[in-house]
């Protein structure tokens, strides 16, 4: 955008603005652009944001120069900051900006840089937390490449859930009346623990209230954790199962991939993990949930011994719950602010 444009952007109320976090998926992005090309204006005084999360200069020039090659400049923006400060911190420079304007958009979407948005989801996503002024956030059905239904409505985690998780056993979580999902919310609900940040549509009323997202999570349970910081201020997690977005899980971060190989997760994972327990079920419910998780596990193992099957784990995760155990709460991302922010576009 130009100046003259970013000048209006920042005093022209907006009814929603779209954040996208882009870091070393410069192609997904662009892919995820093309999505929103067509229906940008079905929702009046729509916009979108990218923030180039710290990926290099090569990174920010090649996104500018493809919103400028399709034409998109006059609703799409570029903001640059370095070094990588995660998913939270990477939608918070936009997030903080946008609500400094003198007129903050009504709605943010965050979005993630590898989905693609479904024909005509955008505004049965908007209709539909419109026609829901309790709602605070509502999130989207997402479906996989194999066209499959993903699961993006949650429960919250909880020691239950970690027993579940260590188990892994589907005749466990359906006794639990969990389907095959630990996680899996009850059938027939309208609102829900928490919904997927890959796609999901926050009132700014939520963020005046709420705050910014917590940037001691780098990557995972942020959107759990926010959404239970929403319903605990009054607020209602609803989910747009006609707001259909294709997901392309595993393509921007390797977690999914190291999952179901069964290899270590990283270590932010574990961080997040720590400080979401601790920070609202306290740290002896931190405690409480690895204790329950390493039932499950034993159980796990006992039921791979007899039939032989895969590790119900991820290698070391015995060991790597306990990441942060003595001290889960504490800003171990604080170091990680952006020092160098820019708008480019």
């Amino acid at each position: 955008m130009s100046e003259r444009a970013n000048a209006m952007l920042e005093h022209q109320p907006l009814d929603l603005l779209i954040v996208i976090v882009c870091y070393r998926v410069v192609k997904l992005t662009i892919e995820c652009l093309q999505s929103l090309a067509s229906q940008i204006g079905d929702v009046p005084n729509s916009r979108v944001m990218i923030c180039e999360n710290g990926t290099g200069p090569e990174a920010t020039d090649e996104m500018k120069h493809a919103i400028v090659a399709n034409g998109w400049q006059n609703w799409v923006s570029l903001k640059a900051i370095a070094p990588n400060v995660g998913f939270t911190g990477g939608n918070n420079a936009v997030l903080r900006e946008a609500m400094s304007w003198e007129s903050p958009p009504k709605y943010f979407l965050l979005l993630n840089a590898d989905t693609i948005v479904q024909p005509g989801a955008l505004r049965r996503a908007f209709d539909a937390i419109e026609a829901s002024p309790t709602t605070g956030i509502m999130g989207a059905e997402m479906v996989g490449v194999d066209g499959v239904r993903q699961i993006s409505c949650f429960r919250d985690h909880s020691p239950v859930s970690e027993f579940l998780r260590g188990a892994s056993t589907n005749l466990i979580n359906r006794l639990m009346q969990r389907d095959e999902f630990q996680l899996s919310a009850p059938r027939g609900r309208d609102n829900f623990d928490w919904v997927s940040f890959a796609c999901a549509l926050i009132r700014s009323d939520v963020v005046r209230q709420v705050g910014f997202l917590d940037e001691g999570f780098f990557l995972y349970y942020d959107d759990a954790d926010y959404c239970r910081s929403a319903r605990r201020a009054g607020w209602l997690i609803g989910c747009c199962n006609e707001a259909k977005v294709l997901h392309l899980e595993g393509q921007s971060n390797e977690l999914p991939e190291k999952s179901r190989a069964r290899e270590r997760k990283p270590r932010y994972y574990y961080v997040s993990r720590s400080r979401y327990f601790a920070k609202h079920i306290g740290t002896i419910g931190l405690w409480a949930a690895n204790v329950a998780w390493s039932a499950g596990w034993l159980v796990g193992e006992v039921k791979r011994l007899v039939k032989r099957s895969a590790p119900p784990a991820c290698k070391g995760e015995w060991r790597d719950i306990w990441t942060n155990a003595w001290g889960p709460v504490r800003n171990s991302n604080a170091s990680l602010a952006p020092r160098e922010s820019h708008r480019v576009l």
